[in-house]
């Protein structure tokens, strides 16, 4: 979402914001905040220095619906530095934190919703792997 976010960097999502969650029934009226867990993080970033992957870390978004058609909640997105969307981090997070487990989500973008730019399917299949390079450094450093 972002104008120097580019198809194939990493976003490394210290936190997920959500409109809605399956988790809003235990919260009720609380807006809780679920975060990525710090050790995993801070891994994760450090495995892609050593490798010099174009990494950025940062908020993302987690979209309830596949195809947003809402111009002016990528607009506020956008404004509010979220790096990108995706559809299931905020409840990763969430349930890690209800259970004391560590959670971190290691996306590669494949589409740029500022841009319209997106990899065709064929580059999807070949170009995930710096993702899961650090995912698997850091969940086993």
């Amino acid at each position: 979402m972002q104008p120097d976010v580019a198809l194939r960097d990493v976003i490394l999502a210290m936190t997920a914001s959500t409109l809605t969650s399956p988790s809003s029934g235990i919260f009720r009226e609380l807006n809780f905040a679920p975060c990525a867990d710090y050790g995993l993080l801070s891994a994760a970033v450090e495995a892609a220095r050593a490798k010099s992957i174009k990494t950025h870390v940062g908020g993302i978004y987690s979209s309830d619906v596949f195809y947003d058609e809402r111009p002016d909640l990528n607009e506020q997105l956008t404004r509010h530095g979220i790096l990108g969307v995706e559809m299931e981090a905020a409840e990763l997070y969430t349930l890690a934190a209800r259970y004391g487990c560590r959670a971190l989500a290691v996306l590669t973008v494949s589409d740029h919703l500022g841009t319209g730019e997106a990899l065709p399917s064929e580059d999807r299949e070949k170009s995930f792997g710096d993702m899961v390079e650090i995912a698997l450094e850091a969940a086993f450093a």
